[in-house]
């Protein structure tokens, strides 16, 4: 049975549905003024892994991700790049969809933008104008007020005199509160605008998610998702909203993920360390993305660091050379490892704990070459497969797979260069003795059953880019991205 971890409550959570087999949910997408980043690309992969699972587990989805088109961050970049605010905004919702598309994610049901659903912007407005919980300030602005809400600050789990004590004291004085926010802008010169009983002008941020996802979903729906950045106050400030014009409880349930972080520091633009999705997708697979993406529990912190995506290659590596050459079988779908791989799903979409069985399989599919059980084999290849698909991982052609190099400068920095078909340069190039002879400890060790030192010695290996495979003719090894070499039992 599903459960999942509810941000609101902050406990894990049985999944029900509010409607029986249908699950309605809504995930806060991209502003479209600049390329997507690793951070967009965490949020974006974690969210189509929970689509994919929701309906495998036969549930009938209704998946909404919407895009931003109009807000301060695109007005001024328009304004410094001298072109209109619709061609910049077109331009990379296209480059954006070309990174989703790279990334194998499946398209949502619904992906509205902002500026096609004024007329339920300003109907939300007015109706919380109508109902005391917004006001028009002397500047024109249209201001949503914050403690006319009893229930603000439980999703984030802040208190409003905390909040109040925090707040800076801004310079216009036309809120009635430091913590009140803008539902509607009045026009400036130049700017895009719109009309509206209260003025012409453009909707405030928080309240194109509030209007779309009631729209689109319902006064009352199953899932509300997006990154951990969002909580508050964008998602504290979409139920306010929500509640507050429609009486209804607006989200049942909950998700964030967790940050981005490089070398253990916060990815940002003061720091210079943005990794946008194009230049990684230059050097590394998108599956390798996805895996390392997913390799995570998506509530924690991701820490992408110089051998992060080296790791997640190598890992990818041992599931498509169990997957290499295996004839076509069916896959078991009650096997021991099909229920572990759905129980770490079922708990809370644990990817991380998912993809140690995909590992486990690969081991198995080795075990059963090197007895020479290529049935069996076979069958647990495709128990791999049909398990990976719900990660979007492990779908290619093995030997096409293989044979794609990536580079691994140095300490493990990625240089981005014009192409991905570039050399792989470990830090320490072990020579072909070297490696002989560990494999040849390794050999020892699982002649004794040391399963430990066996695998401490294969991991030491993958770390100088050098990947194993068992037989019964031997153990096979490659240098990563470079033609297999055997060594045979003595």
């Amino acid at each position: 049975m599903l459960a999942i971890h509810n941000s609101q409550t902050r406990r894990k959570e049985r999944f029900v549905p509010l409607v029986p087999g249908k699950v309605r949910m809504y995930v806060c997408g991209l502003t479209v003024y600049d390329l997507a980043h690793l951070g967009h690309a965490r949020m974006l992969i974690v969210f189509d892994v929970v689509a994919r699972y929701l309906r495998f587990s036969g549930y009938e989805l209704t998946y909404v991700r919407n895009i931003t088109d109009i807000d301060d961050k695109i007005i001024a970049r328009a304004a410094a790049n001298g072109e209109t605010v619709e061609s910049l905004t077109e331009r990379f919702i296209a480059e954006t969809g070309r990174d989703c598309a790279a990334l194998r994610l499946l398209p949502p049901d619904h992906e509205p933008r902002a500026t096609g659903w004024m007329p339920a912007m300003r109907d939300m407005i007015q109706t919380l104008l109508d109902k005391g919980y917004a006001y028009q300030a002397g500047n024109g602005d249209v201001y949503y007020e914050v403690g006319r809400f009893e229930a603000y600050g439980r999703l984030s789990g802040r208190k409003l005199d905390e909040l109040r004590a925090g707040a800076r004291v801004e310079v216009d004085a036309a809120k009635r509160d430091p913590l009140d926010f803008v539902l509607w802008k009045t026009a400036k010169p130049g700017e895009p605008s719109w009309d509206a009983p209260w003025g012409r002008g453009r909707p405030g941020w928080h309240i194109e998610c509030s209007a779309m996802a009631t729209s689109l979903l319902g006064e009352h729906f199953d899932i509300h998702g997006g990154g951990m950045d969002l909580q508050f106050p964008h998602h504290e400030n979409e139920i306010a909203q929500a509640q507050a014009a429609t009486g209804a409880k607006f989200v049942n349930l909950w998700m964030h993920n967790g940050f981005v972080r490089v070398d253990e520091e916060k990815m940002s633009k003061s720091l210079g360390n943005i990794f946008t999705v194009r230049d990684i997708l230059e050097v590394w697979q998108a599956e390798v993305v996805r895996y390392f993406v997913l390799g995570s529990h998506y509530r924690s912190p991701l820490n992408y660091a110089g051998e992060s995506l080296q790791q997640a290659k190598l890992a990818l590596d041992r599931l498509y050379i169990a997957l290499r050459d295996l004839p076509a079988a069916s896959a078991a779908p009650d096997s021991e490892p099909a229920r572990c791989f759905l129980q770490a799903m079922d708990d809370d979409f644990n990817t991380a704990e998912a993809i140690a069985v995909l590992q486990m399989l690969a081991r198995e599919i080795n075990s059963a070459r090197a007895a020479n059980d290529i049935e069996r084999a076979a069958a647990l290849g495709a128990t791999l497969r049909r398990l990976g698909a719900l990660l979007g991982i492990a779908q290619e052609d093995p030997d096409v797979f293989l044979k794609a190099r990536y580079v691994a400068i140095g300490s493990g920095d990625v240089r981005v260069g014009g192409s991905a078909e570039v050399d792989f340069s470990p830090a320490r190039a072990l020579a072909e003795e070297e490696i002989e002879r560990m494999i040849r400890q390794r050999d020892g060790a699982r002649r004794k059953k040391n399963w430990a030192k066996a695998d401490e010695i294969r991991k030491q290996l993958e770390l100088d880019g050098v990947l194993l495979e068992d037989s019964t003719a031997g153990t096979t090894w490659r240098r990563a991205g470079n033609s297999v070499r055997k060594w045979g039992h003595s």
